[in-house]
C-alpha cells in the first residue's frame, strides 16, 4: 500500500485549518492522517474506524484538563474535520479499568451490563465541551472510545483493513498475522466493542509494551505513535505486509456455476429483485416499504457470483462487525437469471426472499432469547443480493444507503475470494454478529438519517426541469423520494437539478418517442432497480380555431398532449407488473379537458382524451394495484402558459394581470407548487383511483360533479 504522507502537504493543511485560538495543530495533524486513510477504501469505508488524539484543553471559563478528542460515530474518515472530534476528560475514563479487575467474581456480569446500558451515558457525562456543530449534527464519541482511553499512546489509529481481515478470518487467523507482523503487534481476541474490549487490548499492551499496534481479530488493526505519521506509517506498513503475503499464496481457481446460455439485462432483472424485497406494511393494505437497488459487476465480482461455492462462501458471514450494521450479516444468493425465462426467474426469486425472510426470523428469535435482549426486530428483508452471471445488488432506503451497501459488497467479496485463496474464510458466530446488529450503539450509526414519507420510493416527473414538473419534483425529493427528470434539454436539466437536489437522475427524452421512453426506463431500472411513482406532466398548449387547423398540426398536439401519457404510462406499467407490488399513475390533463376555450381545441381535443386515458388505466390496471389519477389545473405559470399569452389574454378581456390570473371564486392566483402539492397527495391516497382534482382555485364550469 502506498504511503501518501506529505510534510508541505500537511503544513498546509494545518494553515488552513487552524485559525481560531482554540483550534490545535496536535487535531489538524490527526485529521489529515485520518483523510489519507479515508481515501484507501480497502482500510475504511463509509464512517467506519476511529482515529484519536491525547492532548490538554482548556474550556471558556479556564478549566484545564486532559482530553481524548475522538472522531465521532459514523463521520467518514475521507472527509472528517476538526469539529468532527468529541472532546472527553481522560481521568474518569481511566478509572474503569478498576471495573475488569480479574478477581473480580461478577466482572462478567458488570462488565456487560455497562457496555449496553451505561456506556454511552458514561461518555456524554464525561464531555469536556459541546459545541454547535456537536448538537446541531446529533455527534456522539465512537464505540470505540474506551480502546481509545486505555491506551497510553498519544496518537491512536484503528482501521477495517480488508488485507487484515483477510488474514485474520481464518481458523487460524491469530498465528498467520504474527507470522506475517512478527511481535511488532500483539493480538486481541474477537470481543465486542465496548469496555471488555478496552480492557483486553490494555492488558496485551501492559504485558508487551515494546508493540506498535494491535491485531483485533475478525475485527480490525490498531497502530499508535507519539506523532500522527508515526502512527500512520505504522498502519501503512503493517497492511503493506499482510497485502505481501496474500499476492504470495495467489488467488487460487474457482469453479464455475452452469449458466443460461443468455443471461437477463439488469434493467430487467432488478424491477424482479426490488418487488420482492419490499415488505408489506400491513397485510392486504398494499401499501409497501420499498428498497433502492445500486447494481455493481466487475470481473473479480463475476468470479465471486459465479463461483460454485458462493453460497458456502458468503453464508458465512460478515467480514468485519462494522459492516452488520448495514448489510447485515449474510447476503441473498439468488439463481442465475435466464433472458429466455423472466418467469421462472421471478418465481425463483420469490421463494428465495421469502427463505431469506424465514430464516432471518428464526435467527432473531433464537439470538433473542438466548441473549435476553429486549429489541424490536429489524425487517428481515436483505441488503446484498448476489446474482450468478450478472453481479450483485446492493439494498436500501436511500440511493445513498444502497450505494454505501454496494461498495460494502464489493470489497467483501474481493477480499473473501483472497480469504478463500489463503485458507478457509471464516466469520464471527451469529451471536456475536447478533449482538452488533441490535446494539443500539452501532444502530445510532445509520439511524441519524432522517428517512421522509416517500423513502425508498422512485419517482419519475417528465417535463421536470422547469414550471409545474420542477415544482413537482422538488416537493416529492423534499419527501425522501428518489427523483429522475425527464426533459428535452441538458442544459436545463442540470439547472433543474441543482434546484432540486439530492443527485436525482436526470435525463434527456423525447416523450413523443416510444425508443426514448425504453431506454429512459431502462436507465432508471439499472440505476435505482425499478419506478413507483409517474408524474406524466408534459404538455403544449397548441392553439387555433379547430375548423381551420391542419391535420398535421392537430397530430403534433395529439402526439405531445395524448400519445406521450399513453407512452409513459404503458411503460411504466410493464415495470410495476415485473415489480409486482403496484404503483402509481399521475397525469397533468387540464381544466381544457372539461371547460374548453376558444381556439384552444389542438390542446383541449387530446386533454380530453387523456382524462378518459386516466380513467382506462385505473380500470384496467387497478387489478395489479397500479392507481391511475390526474389533475385538472388552470392557469399556472409555466412554459405552457407564458408571460405573453398572460398579457395578452388579460388585455382580451380587459383584465389586469393579476386579475386574469385570480380569476376565480377565491380570486387567488394558482402556483405550480400548489399543483405540486396535489400530486404528491394523490400519490399518498392509497385507496384513491380513477380520480381527477382540480387545482384552479375554483371554477364551476370546469367542476367534474
Amino acid at each position: 500500500m502506498q504511503n501518501l504522507w506529505n510534510d508541505a502537504e500537511l503544513q498546509g493543511f494545518v494553515s488552513n485549518v487552524c485559525h481560531e485560538p482554540d483550534d490545535h495543530p496536535e487535531l489538524a495533524a490527526l485529521v489529515y492522517a485520518s483523510r489519507l486513510l479515508g481515501r484507501e477504501r480497502s482500510l475504511v469505508m463509509h464512517g467506519g474506524g476511529n482515529t484519536s488524539v491525547k492532548c490538554g484543553l482548556t474550556d471558556m471559563v479556564g478549566n484545564h484538563a486532559e482530553v481524548l478528542l475522538i472522531k465521532a460515530s459514523g463521520i467518514d474518515l475521507s472527509n472528517v474535520t476538526c469539529r468532527d472530534y468529541t472532546p472527553l476528560r481522560l481521568g474518569p475514563l481511566s478509572k474503569l479499568v478498576e471495573l475488569c479487575s480479574s478477581n473480580d467474581p461478577i466482572h462478567a456480569e458488570r462488565v456487560e451490563r455497562f457496555s449496553t446500558k451505561e456506556f454511552k451515558h458514561l461518555l456524554m457525562l464525561n464531555m469536556f465541551s459541546l459545541t454547535d456543530h456537536m448538537a446541531e449534527k446529533r455527534l456522539t464519541p465512537s464505540i470505540e472510545t474506551l480502546l481509545h482511553a486505555f491506551l497510553p499512546h498519544r496518537y491512536i489509529l484503528h482501521t477495517h483493513s480488508f488485507a487484515l481481515l483477510t488474514m485474520s478470518n481464518q481458523p487460524n487467523g491469530e498465528a498467520l498475522c504474527r507470522e506475517t507482523l512478527g511481535e511488532a503487534f500483539g493480538s486481541v481476541p474477537y470481543i465486542k466493542p465496548g469496555l471488555g474490549l478496552a480492557r483486553a487490548a490494555a492488558g496485551v499492551y501492559e504485558a508487551h509494551p515494546a508493540i506498535e499496534g494491535l491485531v483485533l481479530q475478525k475485527h480490525g488493526l490498531v497502530t499508535f505513535g507519539e506523532t500522527a505519521q508515526e502512527a500512520y506509517n505504522r498502519m501503512i506498513d503493517a497492511v503493506t505486509k499482510l497485502e505481501e503475503r496474500i499476492a504470495l499464496a495467489g488467488r487460487k481457481p474457482f469453479t464455475t456455476v452452469p449458466l443460461p446460455e443468455e443471461i437477463a439485462k439488469v434493467e430487467d432483472v432488478a424491477p424482479i429483485i426490488r418487488g420482492a424485497c419490499a415488505e408489506e406494511k400491513e397485510v392486504g393494505r398494499r401499501d409497501y416499504q420499498h428498497l433502492i437497488l445500486d447494481f455493481r459487476t466487475s470481473d473479480e465480482i463475476l468470479t465471486y457470483v459465479n463461483s460454485a461455492d458462493v453460497v458456502r462462501m458468503s453464508q458465512k458471514g460478515s467480514m468485519t462487525p462494522d459492516f452488520i450494521i448495514r448489510t447485515k450479516n449474510k447476503p441473498l444468493v439468488v439463481p442465475a437469471p435466464d433472458a429466455a425465462d423472466l418467469n421462472g426467474f421471478k418465481a425463483a426469486v420469490d421463494e428465495a426472499v421469502q427463505r431469506y425472510r424465514d430464516a432471518y426470523i428464526a435467527y432473531f428469535n433464537a439470538q433473542q432469547q438466548a441473549s435476553g435482549m429486549e429489541v424490536t426486530m429489524l425487517d428481515p428483508m436483505p441488503r446484498v443480493v448476489l446474482v450468478p452471471g450478472l453481479g450483485l445488488f446492493g439494498l436500501g432506503k436511500s440511493a445513498a444507503a444502497a450505494a454505501v451497501n454496494a461498495d460494502i459488497a464489493t470489497c467483501t467479496a474481493t477480499a473473501i475470494l483472497d480469504a478463500e485463496s489463503v485458507g478457509s474464510f471464516e466469520s464471527i458466530s451469529e451471536r456475536e454478529a447478533f449482538d452488533i446488529e441490535y446494539w443500539d450503539m452501532e444502530q445510532a450509526k445509520i439511524n441519524k438519517v432522517y428517512h421522509g414519507t416517500f423513502a425508498g420510493k422512485v419517482v419519475m416527473v417528465t417535463g421536470g426541469a422547469s414550471g409545474i414538473g420542477l415544482a413537482t419534483a422538488k416537493a416529492f425529493r423534499q419527501r425522501g423520494a428518489e427523483l429522475v427528470v425527464l426533459d428535452l434539454s441538458q442544459e436545463a436539466l442540470d439547472k433543474a437539478a441543482e434546484e432540486i437536489g439530492g443527485n436525482p437522475l436526470t435525463l434527456t427524452c423525447n416523450v413523443t418517442s416510444r425508443a426514448d421512453i425504453r431506454a429512459a426506463y431502462d436507465a432508471v431500472c439499472k440505476r435505482y432497480g425499478g419506478v413507483d411513482v409517474i408524474v406524466s406532466n408534459v404538455g403544449a398548449a397548441i392553439q387555433g380555431r379547430i375548423g381551420d387547423v391542419s391535420d398535421e398540426l392537430l397530430r403534433k398536439s395529439f402526439e405531445i398532449n395524448f400519445f406521450s401519457h399513453h407512452y409513459i404510462a404503458q411503460e411504466a406499467v410493464r415495470v410495476m407488473r415485473l415489480q409486482g407490488t403496484g404503483g402509481v399513475l399521475l397525469f397533468n390533463v387540464s381544466k381544457q379537458a372539461v371547460n374548453p376555450g376558444p381556439d384552444f381545441g389542438p390542446y383541449g381535443l387530446p386533454k380530453a382524451a387523456t382524462m378518459f386515458l386516466v380513467r382506462q388505466y385505473a380500470l384496467d390496471h387497478g387489478r395489479d394495484g397500479i392507481r391511475a389519477n390526474g389533475i385538472n389545473a388552470d392557469r399556472i405559470r409555466t412554459g405552457l402558459l407564458t408571460e405573453e399569452m398572460i398579457k395578452s389574454r388579460s388585455a382580451a378581456r380587459g383584465l389586469s394581470e393579476h386579475e386574469y390570473m385570480a380569476g376565480n371564486l377565491l380570486q387567488l392566483e394558482v402556483y405550480a407548487e400548489d399543483v405540486a402539492e396535489a400530486f404528491v397527495h394523490l400519490a399518498q391516497e392509497i385507496r384513491t383511483n380513477a380520480a381527477i382534482i382540480t387545482v384552479d382555485g375554483g371554477n364551476i364550469a370546469a367542476t367534474l360533479r
